[in-house]
């Protein structure tokens, strides 16, 4: 299996139990998300329980469960964005992209994701796709933003 090749060249820099986020990090990472089989491979290649890996990992909101698409889109929920109707600007994006909930559109090229604040108050209502930042929307400029990632 190829992707036991990838897992164990990261895990081969395991050392101690410090180490495991920075390994729950790269593995997400290379392998977009902490599947079971790879949780195991984790288990199976440190010695750490399964109940202590899948606890760190469920502790910090970081790590993702499940698939998400190529690009995520960070949809921001915080005081000046709510006050400034991103609840307006979600509803164009679900109705852009037809995704109902966290799942990834079916095409997978993209996931929502709902976060508590993503720090650019000043650009409220603001959503980030991927590490880019885009401010000051209204629901009529969502198909030109996502027309770039299609």
């Amino acid at each position: 299996m190829i992707w036991h090749i990838k897992i164990d060249e990261i895990l081969s820099s395991y050392k101690d139990r410090s180490d495991l986020i920075p390994i729950l990090q790269r593995l997400q990472e290379k392998m977009g998300w902490l599947s079971t089989p790879v949780l195991q491979r984790i288990e199976e290649k440190t010695g750490l329980s399964g109940a202590e890996i899948f606890g760190v990992a469920t502790f910090y909101a970081q790590f993702r469960f499940k698939p998400q698409g190529k690009n995520l889109i960070k949809v921001c929920h915080g005081t000046a964005c709510h006050v400034s109707g991103v609840e307006k600007i979600e509803e164009a994006l679900r109705q852009e992209l037809a995704v109902k909930g966290d799942e990834p559109t079916d095409d997978g090229l993209f996931s929502l994701e709902r976060i508590a604040c993503l720090g650019c108050c000043a650009l409220a209502p603001v959503i980030m796709i991927n590490k880019k930042c885009y401010g000051k929307l209204e629901p009529n400029k969502i198909q030109k933003v996502i027309k770039d990632y299609k």
